[in-house]
């Protein structure tokens, strides 16, 4: 399973599945960032946290813990 921590800056991937349950999944989801879109990493972080993404078209920071809850494709 890959997911969106272990993508490389530069990299695109697309959003296969959001693991996680409750307020957590609620939160990543009113952020734009569902089944289908397109990510892009734009940033990490010197000690790899946070990454920041593009999607939809702004920019995005996300924690590395919440980045692994994502699969991607």
């Amino acid at each position: 399973m890959r997911t969106l921590s272990n993508v490389k800056i530069g990299e695109s991937a697309t959003v296969a599945k959001l693991h996680g349950e409750g307020a957590l999944k609620r939160r990543i989801m009113d952020m734009g960032v569902t089944k289908g879109t397109e990510l892009y990493v734009r940033k990490v972080a010197p000690l790899g946290d946070p990454i920041e993404v593009t999607v939809r078209g702004y920019e995005l920071s996300l924690r590395r813990e919440d980045a692994s809850m994502i699969e991607v494709i």
